[in-house]
């Protein structure tokens, strides 16, 4: 049977930490994977960086889906060969049994979708102490209000779901997007309670903009969801509660 890995990591200008990331990949107790590393026309050295590391099982792809990270992850599930689909950002860090435990937790629970806890990371990967819990099960409506999957700890088994269903919108927060409109197919997505990734908390990111998140929940929910603005609003608190319980 075909229990291969294939791993997605979209690269945009990340020549700072890129080799980490891979490293981290590289480092698998679990062997049986491809890594595609999917050049989003970076304009620094990432290239050069990426291209140290070619082998039969790291390949890099040009972004052919239109720029920004939706798109290039699209790129890396078109040409992703294996019966599980991964994502990491190039930023990010996985600890050495991360796949091997998350596919044995995905098949104790005949899982289609599962993502586990992680911890975050200081701009040099070290880890800070603290960790984010997740639970065993969320649902769509739950996970409306409650944004607690992380794309780097996100996994499919792709026996279980089409491609098509795990394509990201050219939306701000595609991956939550992805996640709502994944979970109305499978019903929950399980998680794993183990920091298995280090979430590495770049000070220039979008995601550290807090203001910038918060228009992209609301217009998840008004535009993408087309919730009414009473159940947005209720959504959205949660999600507040959620997201700085995360944080303190």
């Amino acid at each position: 049977m075909n229990n291969k890995v294939s791993i997605v990591v979209p690269v945009y200008n990340a020549q700072s930490c890129i080799a980490d990331t891979i490293m981290s990949v590289l480092e698998q107790s679990y062997t049986d994977y491809e890594l595609l590393l999917v050049d989003d026309s970076s304009t620094d050295e990432s290239r050069k960086v990426m291209e140290q590391f070619i082998s039969d099982k790291v390949t890099i792809l040009d972004n052919t889906e239109g720029k920004g990270a939706a798109g290039a992850r699209n790129t890396g599930i078109r040409h992703a060969e294996g019966r599980y689909i991964a994502f990491i950002d190039a930023d990010d860090l996985w600890v050495p049994d991360k796949l091997f435990k998350q596919i044995r937790f995905m098949t104790d629970n005949n899982a289609a979708f599962s993502f586990t806890g992680y911890e975050f990371a200081d701009e040099k990967g070290r880890g800070l102490g603290k960790t984010v819990k997740v639970p065993g099960t969320i649902s769509y409506r739950e996970a409306l209000k409650n944004t607690t999957i992380f794309t780097s700890t996100v996994m499919f088994d792709m026996e279980k779901l089409c491609k098509d269903d795990i394509f990201m919108p050219g939306v701000k927060s595609e991956d939550t997007a992805t996640w709502w409109k994944v979970l109305k197919k499978t019903g929950v997505a399980y998680g794993l309670d183990e920091s298995l990734t280090l979430y590495r908390r770049m000070g220039s990111s979008l995601s550290s903009n807090k203001l910038e998140a918060i228009r992209r929940i609301w217009n998840l929910y008004r535009k993408t969801e087309h919730l009414g603005v009473l159940y947005s609003l209720y959504c959205f608190c949660n999600w507040a509660v959620h997201a700085v319980a995360r944080r303190v």
